[in-house]
């Protein structure tokens, strides 16, 4: 398992490395994320792009565009969060884009794995850290509707 270095500044890490002396303005990630209905079988991905930009708050936007491959649908897909700074720096609180919470984000042992109840189904995320240009998660989702998982890997682009 790899882990962040100590005194790991998790908006900082999002955002793209700054030219020298000057403040990072925006985070730019491929994304690529497997999908599966464990109760059918079915398989689909999503490819494209996360965008993270800071707020005047100490926050991040977070935009995702791409497309979606479905045995239903195939076609662009997008999403929007925002992330606001938690009570640690290796940490950033995950709202919807209408500012209800959603959940934590954080690679530290202790912090890297959240929930969220989304009736009737649980939805469980698990972090992981794979260096200074990739991350991932996967969300865990179980419940009477719905039984899936989905998978993303992250690459900093550059």
């Amino acid at each position: 398992m790899n882990l962040p270095p100590p005194e790991f500044d998790l908006r900082a890490y999002l955002l793209d490395p700054p030219p020298a002396g000057n403040f990072p303005v925006q985070g730019n990630w491929a994304v690529e994320r497997q999908l599966l209905d464990r109760s059918t079988g079915t398989h689909g991905t999503f490819v494209g792009v996360v965008r993270l930009s800071p707020t005047h708050d100490g926050g991040l936007d977070f935009r995702e565009e791409g497309t979606m491959r479905w045995p239903t649908f195939t076609g662009p897909a997008s999403r929007e969060y925002v992330l606001k700074p938690a009570a640690r720096p290796d940490a950033l609180n995950v709202l919807f884009a209408d500012g209800r919470p959603f959940h934590r984000m954080s690679f530290s042992p202790e912090a890297s794995q959240d929930r969220h109840w989304c009736d009737p189904d649980t939805y469980r995320v698990a972090y992981n850290y794979e260096g200074a240009d990739a991350f991932s998660y996967t969300w865990d989702v179980t419940g009477p509707r719905k039984d899936l998982l989905l998978t993303s890997a992250l690459k900093r682009l550059v």
